[in-house]
């Protein structure tokens, strides 16, 4: 046998690595999608989207927290939200990238990123049972799984 390591960085001999470089790419398409909606449509729509989600759960928008909570939303604040959502897109598409292109710093960046999700998966399965909270929970745990695969086969060659 040669010396030659028998890991391959290239992302087309390791489909995991490829499959969740597109799958993070659709991330960083839906925060820039939703980063320049709010940008477009202003405070205006997003405060009529939750005084419509608090009347449908029960709640009076005129009064008490929900009064302040649609107080916040200005356009400063919506310049904010939008501001944090295009940073994310960012580091979701950077991922990709190096996802993409097979590199170790990209498969820590999801690891760490998709395990930070987990307790959150947890909880929402607690909260609101159902398919949709474990197919969430299931898909990061494969992530995570693939993804620290691909770091300790990089680790052991």
């Amino acid at each position: 046998m040669s010396g030659k390591s028998p890991y391959n960085p290239d992302p087309h001999a390791h489909p995991g690595l490829a499959a969740i470089a597109l799958l993070e790419a659709g991330k960083a398409f839906a925060a820039f999608l939703a980063a320049a909606g709010l940008e477009i449509s202003g405070p205006g729509p997003l405060r009529n989207l939750i005084d419509s989600l608090i009347r449908h759960v029960g709640g009076d928008p005129g009064h008490g927290a929900f009064s302040s909570l649609l107080g916040l939303i200005t356009p400063d604040t919506v310049h904010l939200a939008a501001a944090i959502l295009a940073a994310y897109g960012l580091l979701r598409a950077i991922e990709a990238w190096g996802l993409w292109r097979a590199r170790a710093w990209a498969s820590w960046l999801g690891c760490i990123s998709a395990a930070l999700y987990l307790p959150l998966d947890v909880y929402a399965i607690f909260r609101h049972p159902g398919w949709a909270a474990w197919l969430l929970l299931a898909v990061n745990l494969l992530v995570v799984w693939v993804l620290a695969r691909d770091l300790r086969r990089r680790r052991q060659h």
